[in-house]
C-alpha cells in the first residue's frame, strides 16, 4: 500500500492517464472497521489508503483488479458479512461500491511534423492516448495543434526516445532518413516498446536492417520493427490515406494489448497484416 491519498491517488493516475477502481463503502450495518464513505484506490500494482484492513479489504482489491483484468467500465456494488467467513468478528456488514476509472492510453511518440505527421496527429489525437509530437522545425507544426498533443521542439530528438516509459509506442517519420536511422537504433535497443513503426518502403527497410546488423542488433529485434507500416487494406498514397492505414495499424494494436504489459524482445508482429505502406 502506498502512502498516497485516495484523492491524491486519483489525481495521479488522471495525469498518468492509468485505469484503476475507486472502492468506496457506502452503507454499513452494525460494527463495521470502516464509516460510509471510506475510499481506496486500487491500481494493477498498487493500492491507496484504506477501506479498513484485513480480509475485507483484499476481498476489495481482489474484486478491483479482475475488474482491471476485464477491462470492465460497469460499476457494481458488493454486500460482505463480517463474520467469521471474512475472518473478520465485527459483526456487522458492509456495501461497497466498484467504480472503474480512467482507461488505458497508449502512450505514443511521433517524430516528424512533415506531411503525414500533420496528417496522423489528430487522427491519434481523438484516440485513448497521450501523444508527444516531436520534431526539431518549429514551423512545420501547425497552430493550433490538436488538443491534447504536447509539441517538443528538440534538436536532439534521439534524447526524447529516453524519455518515454516502457510499453511505449513509436512512429518515425522524419524529414531525414539517417535521423530516422538513428531513431531506429535507439527504439530496438531498448526493446521494451509496445510498437515501433518506421515511414518507409520495403527496399528502405532493407537498407536500414542491414545498417542495424552491421551494428549488432539481432535479427529478432528488427523483426518487431514495422516497416512498411500501415494496414494494407487502407490504400492510398495522399498523406490522410497514409495516415489513416496507420492509425488504424496502432490501434490494432493497442485493441490487442491494453491490459497487458509490454515484454521486452516479444513481437506484435503476429497480431498484424504485412503491410505494404510507405512511401519509398
Amino acid at each position: 500500500m502506498s502512502n498516497m491519498s485516495w484523492i491524491d491517488a486519483l489525481a495521479d493516475l488522471k495525469q498518468r492517464g492509468e485505469p484503476c477502481v475507486l472502492v468506496t463503502v457506502v452503507e454499513e450495518q452494525g460494527s463495521t472497521p470502516r464509516d460510509a464513505g471510506a475510499k481506496m484506490v486500487v491500481e494493477r500494482e498498487r493500492l491507496h489508503d484504506s477501506i479498513g484492513g484485513g480480509h475485507l479489504e483484499f476481498e476489495a482489491m481482489r474484486i478491483a483488479r479482475e475488474m482491471l483484468e476485464s477491462r470492465s467500465r460497469a460499476a457494481r456494488l458488493e454486500r460482505f458479512a463480517l463474520g467469521a467467513s471474512l475472518g473478520q468478528c465485527c459483526g456487522g456488514a458492509t456495501v461497497l461500491l466498484f467504480e472503474p476509472l480512467g482507461q488505458p492510453q497508449a502512450r505514443i511518440a511521433l517524430f516528424g511534423a512533415g506531411h503525414v505527421g500533420r496528417a496522423l496527429a489528430p487522427l491519434l489525437a481523438g484516440l485513448p492516448c497521450r501523444l508527444r509530437w516531436i520534431d526539431s522545425r518549429a514551423q512545420e507544426f501547425p497552430d493550433p495543434l490538436p488538443a491534447g498533443v504536447e509539441q517538443v521542439i528538440d534538436d536532439e530528438p534521439l534524447d526524447e526516445v529516453e524519455r518515454m516509459p516502457a510499453g511505449s509506442y513509436f512512429i518515425v517519420m522524419t524529414h531525414d532518413h539517417q535521423l530516422d536511422l538513428r531513431l531506429a537504433e535507439a527504439i530496438l535497443e531498448r526493446n521494451d516498446f509496445t510498437y515501433f513503426g518506421l515511414i518507409g518502403s520495403k527496399s528502405k527497410r532493407a537498407r536500414f536492417e542491414h545498417r542495424l546488423r552491421e551494428r549488432g542488433l539481432p535479427a529478432e529485434t528488427l523483426q518487431r520493427m514495422r516497416c512498411p507500416m500501415g494496414l494494407p487494406e487502407v490504400k492510398g498514397k495522399l498523406p490522410l490515406e497514409i495516415a489513416i492505414s496507420i492509425a488504424g495499424e496502432v490501434i490494432a494494436t493497442y485493441n490487442a494489448r491494453f491490459g497487458e504489459e509490454a515484454q521486452g524482445g516479444e513481437s506484435v508482429a503476429r497480431l498484424l497484416p504485412a503491410s505494404r505502406r510507405g512511401p519509398g
